[in-house]
């Protein structure tokens, strides 16, 4: 994925920089009780849960782990808000490089660590569906200027009670208000398989995945449809902050 667009999947900035802002609480608030007048499972506006992804070389642990606040949580739709200057987890090289600066041909296979840092790009909303093998996540400029929907292509995603669990694909889309769109990171795509990240049906699996999405595109369906890029944040909500224990294991999964 290009560093000057969007480095969604290596914890850096997505859809342009902005400037980091917001008020860190100490650790992410645990989702309120289930008899809180919302069906048992979901979680309430407002709670906030972790959003995190497996390392592809190495499924057994997460190399990406961001605090969000619930937007809204339905059998439909799961839609969530990285504020800027949201704490995180990100991979960098060994050596602290970050990884989108290293050459294309050893990125993946160049020894890697998780660091903490901070969103600094603007704001994101994601938006994911049930069983989906992507999701998807809107950008503005900071004017709030709709800029584009990204299509992270992503394993479904699995629920815990601290949130959702997901593996990267490295292939993506990125669609324009303009309803156009492009493929986006071909070349990372082609790389992971080259490196054994990617076989090659799960590969063909991905891309068929990319098709689906562009057909919906084509059609115009949710959520591209739904106005969610004239959705804002409450102005009440605070950054959340990122626990100690962002890389536990998942417990109490459930669908």
């Amino acid at each position: 994925m290009t560093a000057d667009m969007v480095d969604t999947t290596e914890g850096g900035t997505a859809g342009g920089r902005g400037t980091a802002g917001g008020r860190s609480t100490p650790g992410a608030r645990r989702p309120a009780d289930d008899t809180a007048g919302r069906p048992a499972g979901r979680w309430a506006p407002g709670d906030h849960i972790l959003w995190r992804y497996r390392d592809n070389a190495d499924r057994r642990q997460f190399h990406i782990a961001r605090p969000m606040t619930v937007v809204q949580d339905t059998p439909e739709l799961l839609a969530v808000w990285m504020a800027p200057g949201t704490p995180c987890i990100k991979p960098v090289l060994d050596d602290g490089t970050p990884v989108y600066r290293e050459p294309l041909a050893t990125r993946y296979t160049r020894p890697r660590r998780t660091v903490r840092d901070q969103w600094f790009g603007t704001g994101v909303l994601k938006l994911a569906r049930p069983g989906d093998p992507w999701s998807v996540w809107l950008f503005w400029e900071d004017d709030w200027q709709f800029k584009n929907w990204y299509v992270n292509l992503e394993e479904p995603r699995r629920r815990w009670t601290g949130g959702i669990d997901s593996e990267d694909h490295f292939l993506d889309l990125c669609v324009y208000p303009d309803r156009h769109w492009e493929w986006r990171d071909e070349d990372e795509f082609a790389q992971a398989q080259r490196d054994g990240l990617l076989n090659s049906a799960q590969a063909a699996e991905v891309r068929s995945a990319g098709r689906a999405a562009i057909a919906q595109i084509s059609a115009w369906r949710g959520p591209f449809a739904d106005g969610w890029e004239d959705w804002r944040p409450d102005p009440a909500w605070e950054v959340p902050g990122l626990p100690e224990d962002w890389d536990r294991a998942p417990d109490h999964l459930r669908s």
